[in-house]
């Protein structure tokens, strides 16, 4: 199993994954809400999202844009379960475990957090 560095840094070479930032208006929003109502929302759209064994919509089930966890979302190919699968080998047509959930949920943090850390020291 990958370390959530491991797979941050193989996101980085990617030059799709790796171009997405966060803007000033979702920095904003995040500072406002606070990192664990943050946190919350990642975790609910992981549960609603990407977690039943065929989401609703998938491939088109989470927004460019509109708030910081979808960023992050499609910046860590955690957006559908077609992207989970060629990145993360997650057999789709099943349910993600919870173990699973909290693993994407901590990995959608890191990102924000790195991002977030990258953008106030420039």
């Amino acid at each position: 199993m990958q370390t959530i560095e491991q797979v941050l840094e193989k996101l980085g070479n990617s030059k799709f994954r790796s171009s997405f930032k966060l803007t000033r208006k979702e920095l904003l929003y995040i500072d406002e809400k606070g990192i664990d109502v943050i946190r919350m929302h990642a975790a609910d759209f992981v549960r609603n999202r990407l977690a039943p064994a065929n989401p609703v919509n998938d491939g088109k089930q989470t927004p460019m844009h509109g708030h910081p966890v979808f960023k992050a979302m499609h910046a860590t190919a955690c957006c559908c379960r077609g992207c989970m699968q060629k990145w993360y080998k997650v057999s789709p047509n099943r349910e993600l475990t919870e173990d699973e959930q909290r693993r994407i949920v901590n990995l959608l943090m890191a990102w924000i957090e790195n991002n977030r850390r990258l953008i106030y020291e420039h």
